[in-house]
């Protein structure tokens, strides 16, 4: 393990050595890589919802390499190397798991999930952060996934409906906001907001449901990709094009692809 982790760093190395490295790694920065250490999370994520155990050890191993990209890039900088990545996450989770390192007790995965947001937020307190309920959420985090987390954050302070009706009441609202706009002045700017707030509130409504609204939302494309290629083929073997069939025409078939989705399971 020790000999694989340290060939892999000579190996990042080697290609941002200015001379003979390979150009594009050594013209890189942590701006340009960080949006390929974002896609390369997703594609981790994409094996696991697909269960390609050979696809999710070879995404690991980008995601990994990402990891040793970017330390290798501050190691040049002389901020921090590999090591003390590994050190961090290591003594961080010691810290954050008293009941396995150390003698505290923990009642469930539950109990266990509030004691470990309030040792971040007593992390946040010791480096002096702004004291909010929602500090600590990245801004950079996928919309919906950031909405879920700040509504998690919301309701450990008590701000959060009683019961998932309340919730499907209050998406019915936001729907309803925006069927009033659309007949009175239709202003884009005031349909964003109304559209983001149903998009707040149906995030709210898969967190009182006990589901992650980016899992689902994902699900929920492929469901679609699969219909609507399903429905492609069908119009093909009856010698229609996407752009010669009419709407109608598109929606038996889509209907079709849809019992067909249904009787396969």
């Amino acid at each position: 393990m020790k000999a694989d982790i340290e060939r892999l760093l000579d190996i990042m190395a080697r290609l941002r050595d200015p001379d003979g490295g390979c150009p594009w790694d050594v013209e890189q920065d942590f701006a340009t890589i960080a949006p390929h250490t974002i896609e390369e999370a997703y594609e981790v994520a994409e094996a696991i919802d697909h269960g390609d155990m050979a696809g999710l050890r070879d995404e690991l191993g980008d995601l990994l390499f990402q990891v040793v990209f970017h330390a290798q890039m501050a190691c040049e900088a002389g901020k921090f190397d590999f090591s003390d990545v590994v050190a961090g996450i290591s003594d961080k989770m010691v810290r954050r798991h008293p009941h396995v390192f150390g003698d505290a007790k923990i009642d469930g995965a539950d109990a266990q999930t509030v004691a470990w947001e309030d040792m971040k937020a007593e992390e946040r307190d010791n480096v002096g952060e702004a004291e909010s309920a929602l500090s600590g959420v990245t801004a950079a985090l996928p919309a919906l996934t950031r909405a879920n987390k700040l509504q998690k954050r919301a309701a450990r302070a008590g701000f959060d409906w009683d019961e998932v009706r309340q919730v499907i009441g209050k998406v019915r609202e936001e729907i309803t906001e925006i069927e009033k706009e659309l007949v009175g002045s239709g202003d884009k700017h005031r349909l964003e907001d109304e559209v983001g707030d149903l998009l707040f509130s149906c995030v709210n409504l898969a967190r009182k449901l006990g589901l992650e609204p980016e899992t689902a939302l994902r699900h929920g494309n492929g469901k679609f990709e699969r219909r609507f290629r399903r429905m492609e083929r069908q119009l093909a073997r009856s010698g229609l094009s996407l752009t010669e069939a009419s709407l109608d025409e598109m929606m038996v078939f889509w209907n079709a692809a849809k019992v067909e989705e249904a009787a396969n399971g």
